[in-house]
């Protein structure tokens, strides 16, 4: 189901509600917005808008409901799956939140803060230290990327083995629905029975419900202590034993356990300034571990370097490097993001943003592993990521000397096959960077008919006309 043809009066209301300078239509300002962070899809829009409140949120989305123009909502725009690139009818209009910056409230006794969508993820980071307390949802691109978008896409990031996703970090939402109404839903109760979760409605659905404009989110004490280590570890099943002996051994203050193979160290090494590999040796597998806690007197690094003594003792651990302090500690992290980035300069990469089972991700590496060179001879499996969740990015990096675009004509094909193995264990071909338009198809191969049909009944139910956000997610064809 289409959006029908736009008003022609559209770009002029809009402007009398914004006023002009925020309504653009200028093809070389809009074009940066119209392509996507991996510049996989290219899209086109009848214009960008910029609204500065709520209300006026409210009053593009009435305007555009009146005339069946469909809205694509964009933060940071840094989504992974083409979540905010308008497709190329150039019927769309591109509702930017870069404006809703407002940090409306600070609670540190109650442990909220109520903010607007734009807000960039770091800079509420940083209003959370000011009050003495932790805004815990840490990852990439914290510095470009806004709070709506985290929430509307479930971001997952670095710290998720202790605190959770994006949406265990927020009470409450307030959205503005299709027809442009608003809901007002900025509660601070940890308690609240009154009926349906409607916030967790909208965290997830990649703006296809309605716009998230502002939030009230958890808070929680600022960690008295840090304990960092970069570990060489004897497989990833050694991995996993050594997992459950951190929890243990910092009473589960452990917040990332990060796989790294050799390969991805090799690459950052090559390319990104600033890699220092923390140890000697060479190994194929490492973990960078982190606890956040304590009590302040060095307990939790005794505890963190008392069990990797003992998993080295046990063979379980090859080496390992203690962060002696916050900068060494920096400098683990470093070469950790530089994987990402080292990727770029191999020529083309297929990537998987997957989960299972936390047991199962050796099983799952080994038979993935095995597929994927079967059908590539001579691919470079980068797989890494959050080990503690069981979230892998298992990257492939072209053959040495292939052709890059002959290569990456194989993305679907390698994306089946590899989620084949995927539903097989049970997991989730889409752990935290979500569907987008990239991943519509892949998901309706999975989703049992009745789960679609409930998602297809939500997004109906809500916004009939179809206009936020068409073609992501969920296919209503």
């Amino acid at each position: 189901m289409a959006p029908s043809s736009t008003c022609p009066e559209l770009l002029s209301q809009l402007g009398d509600l914004l006023g002009p300078r925020h309504v653009v239509t200028e093809r070389d300002e809009i074009a940066p917005r119209l392509i996507d962070w991996r510049r996989k899809y290219t899209g086109n829009a009848l214009a960008l808008v910029k609204p500065g409140t709520t209300a006026e949120v409210a009053a593009v989305v009435r305007a555009c409901a009146d005339c069946r123009t469909p809205i694509v909502p964009q933060g940071g725009h840094t989504s992974l799956v083409g979540g905010s690139t308008p497709d190329l009818d150039g019927r769309a209009v591109i509702l930017s939140t870069e404006r809703l910056t407002r940090v409306r409230d600070v609670d540190p006794v109650n442990n909220t803060m109520t903010v607007e969508a734009g807000c960039i993820l770091q800079s509420l980071q940083e209003e959370a230290a000011r009050h003495d307390r932790l805004f815990p949802l840490s990852l990439a691109a914290e510095g470009t990327c806004r709070i709506g978008g985290n929430l509307a896409t479930n971001a997952g990031g670095l710290n998720v083995l202790r605190y959770g996703n994006a949406r265990d970090q927020v009470l409450g939402l307030e959205v503005v629905l299709p027809d442009g109404q608003v809901w007002d839903g900025l509660r601070t109760l940890r308690k609240d029975n009154t009926g349906y979760d409607l916030k967790q409605l909208f965290v997830g659905s990649e703006g296809t419900l309605g716009i998230i404009t502002a939030a009230t989110l958890k808070l929680q004490p600022q960690p008295l202590e840090a304990a960092t280590a970069f570990c060489a570890v004897r497989d990833v099943d050694a991995a996993l034993d050594l997992l459950a002996r951190c929890q243990q051994a910092t009473a589960q203050s452990l917040t990332s356990f990060e796989l790294i193979p050799r390969i991805g160290i090799d690459l950052s090494l090559k390319h990104v300034a600033g890699s220092v590999d923390p140890l000697e040796g060479a190994y194929d597998w490492y973990v960078l571990v982190e606890a956040q806690g304590g009590h302040g007197d060095g307990g939790l690094k005794a505890a963190l370097e008392g069990a990797l003594m003992q998993a080295y003792e046990d063979g379980l651990v090859l080496d390992a490097a203690p962060a002696e302090s916050a900068a060494q500690a920096q400098t683990f992290w470093h070469l950790r993001e530089a994987v990402v980035e080292a990727q770029r300069h191999e020529g083309g990469s297929i990537k998987h943003d997957i989960a299972v089972p936390v047991s199962s991700v050796p099983a799952f590496l080994t038979e993935a592993t095995a597929k994927v060179h079967e059908m590539v001879p001579g691919i470079r499996p980068v797989p890494f990521g959050h080990l503690g969740d069981g979230n892998l990015h298992f990257n492939l990096t072209q053959p040495e000397g292939a052709d890059t675009q002959a290569f990456l004509a194989r993305w679907d094909e390698v994306n089946a096959a590899v989620h084949d193995i995927v539903a097989r264990y049970r997991g989730s071909i889409s752990a935290e960077h979500g569907i987008g338009q990239m991943k519509v198809a892949e998901n309706a191969r999975f989703k049992p008919p009745v789960e679609l049909e409930m998602m297809r009944a939500i997004k109906r139910s809500l916004d009939p006309g179809n206009i936020m956000n068409p073609g992501k997610v969920i296919d209503l064809d």
